[in-house]
């Protein structure tokens, strides 16, 4: 069994949640104004009351009539702050962005002192790409509300955009420090102190995170990224198992699941995952004169075992007695592999030399390469096997593994492209097709392939990889904007 996915080097995020994550009510593009004062009764002429029944409205869901007390209220008194900010926040939930950052611009206009519109409107401007905008709002609202922890979070995010892990760091602390930060807050913090090397804080947090929000599912997912890193294949297995109950059939996570029982050395599980997700194709019965095993039924039983140990000692007795089984011998290689790779890539090599015209055993010795990083020599094992079997999907994947850490990218991408022909729905092939582009310095095809990963990408099982896309675009386009890269280069 082969890698199934590339490795992915989870970097930060810039986080979905960030801006005016309560606000979930979709609202209508069109709304009836306030017209008559017997709308609004005996309020209409009182600024105040017409302010609470719009906090009221707003309170309830109900965004359209909220809107319609607020600007009745600014009708009123056309210095009215809050009723500028609230009016702001329904804007945002609806849509209507460019009227709510004049509100919020409004708001700080008639009141500089107040924080809470400065953090928005920050919010709001990384909303739309306008970062260095951004910045110097999110600093003045905490210049006068240390603790708001929008701008803690907008800000934090955008440091570690820019690179400034040790501010990044500083800030998502602070905001974990609210005893009411959400999840997201303790997800973030957890980004930064893995940009940080501390994957141990990194674990902590996102355990933090899901003591808030037991499914969220971009925590379970890097969770179980931390803890692959780490060698706890079997804790990592239960965090993706647990995502795949919420996001039941999800293909991205059933196939970092398929991965992480490889690295676990569970082949069969993995090919087992992977074929359930249709990831791969169920192996065809052996026509190519394979040898059959000799033992008792004792011995090829507990060669089967769930047990690794057991099974190994198990597949080494069989071994002795059937010295020039291929089939033993790949299963000893899959066995090894994570704890001695070494002894794994020799079984591996055995077996492709007892049968070198066995294309599955010649993938398996390419993704022991791939996994020890000798990424020279997978390429041409990988390439071997893609030859004597043009459809060998996991050899195709290993291979655009190999030649995108070898950084060739080029050839990367060739891979990649079959890949995706193959699995149409493999969206997540368009990010690596996209960051080769981005590497190769063609930023106008890496921005398209930027843009249809976030078209194909599900917001809850690739929010790592659609948060580190968010993450490149503004300065990708700022750089294509400059006319930069090989296409402008003389």
């Amino acid at each position: 069994m082969t890698s199934l996915v590339p490795m992915l080097a989870l970097l930060w995020s810039r986080a979905a949640w960030i801006v005016f994550a309560t606000l979930l009510v979709v609202c209508s593009t069109s709304m009836t104004p306030a017209q008559t004062e017997g709308v609004f009764g005996d309020s209409a002429a009182d600024p105040v009351k017409l302010f609470e029944h719009g906090q009221n409205a707003h309170a309830h869901g109900d965004l359209v009539k909220a809107l319609e007390f607020y600007e009745e209220a600014i009708k009123v008194r056309p210095e009215f702050p809050e009723a500028e900010f609230q009016r702001g926040i329904v804007l945002v939930a609806c849509g209507r962005l460019a009227e709510a950052e004049s509100g919020f611009r409004r708001a700080i206009e008639l009141r500089r002192d107040w924080a809470s519109p400065y953090s928005a409107l920050g919010a709001l401007l990384v909303r739309l790409n306008r970062d260095r905008e951004a910045d110097p709002l999110l600093r003045q609202a905490l210049k006068l509300d240390g603790q708001n922890n929008v701008a803690l979070r907008v800000l934090a995010d955008l440091r570690l955009h820019a690179g400034d892990v040790r501010e990044a760091l500083e800030l998502a602390r602070r905001a974990t420090g609210d005893k009411e930060a959400p999840a997201s807050a303790w997800i973030l913090r957890a980004m930064a102190e893995r940009a940080a090397q501390d994957s141990v804080g990194a674990t902590a947090s996102l355990n933090s995170a899901l003591q808030i929000e037991p499914g969220n599912v971009a925590a379970l997912i890097e969770r179980a990224e931390l803890r692959v890193d780490n060698g706890d294949y079997e804790h990592a297995i239960e965090d993706l198992k647990a995502a795949e109950r919420i996001k039941k059939g999800d293909q991205n996570i059933l196939s970092r699941l398929a991965a992480a029982y490889e690295r676990a050395g569970k082949p069969e599980e993995a090919r087992r995952i992977a074929e359930g997700a249709g990831l791969v194709k169920p192996e065809e019965p052996a026509t190519n004169g394979a040898i059959k095993v000799i033992g008792t039924p004792e011995e090829i039983e507990e060669a089967n075992s769930e047990d690794r140990s057991k099974a190994r000692q198990a597949l080494e007795k069989l071994l002795g007695q059937n010295p020039r089984n291929a089939m033993l011998l790949a299963r000893l290689g899959a066995s090894y592999r994570t704890d001695d790779p070494a002894r794994s890539l020799d079984f591996y090599r055995s077996a492709a030399e007892i049968q070198p015209n066995n294309p599955d055993y010649a993938a398996g010795y390419g993704s022991a390469l791939v996994q020890a990083r000798r990424f020279l020599d997978a390429v041409t094992i990988l390439g071997r096997a893609i030859t004597m079997a043009p459809n060998n999907y996991p050899a195709h994947a290993n291979l655009a593994t190999a030649l995108y850490e070898l950084k060739q990218y080029s050839a990367a991408l060739t891979e990649y492209e079959w890949l995706l022909k193959t699995k149409p729905d493999l969206g997540v092939a368009y990010y690596f097709i996209a960051t080769a582009h981005d590497y190769l310095g063609e930023y106008d095809q890496a921005l398209v392939s930027y843009e249809t990963f976030l078209a194909h990408a599900d917001v809850k099982t690739n929010q790592l990889e659609i948060d580190k896309v968010k993450l490149r675009l503004p300065s990708l386009r700022r750089q294509i904007q400059l006319k930069q890269g090989v296409k402008h280069k003389q």
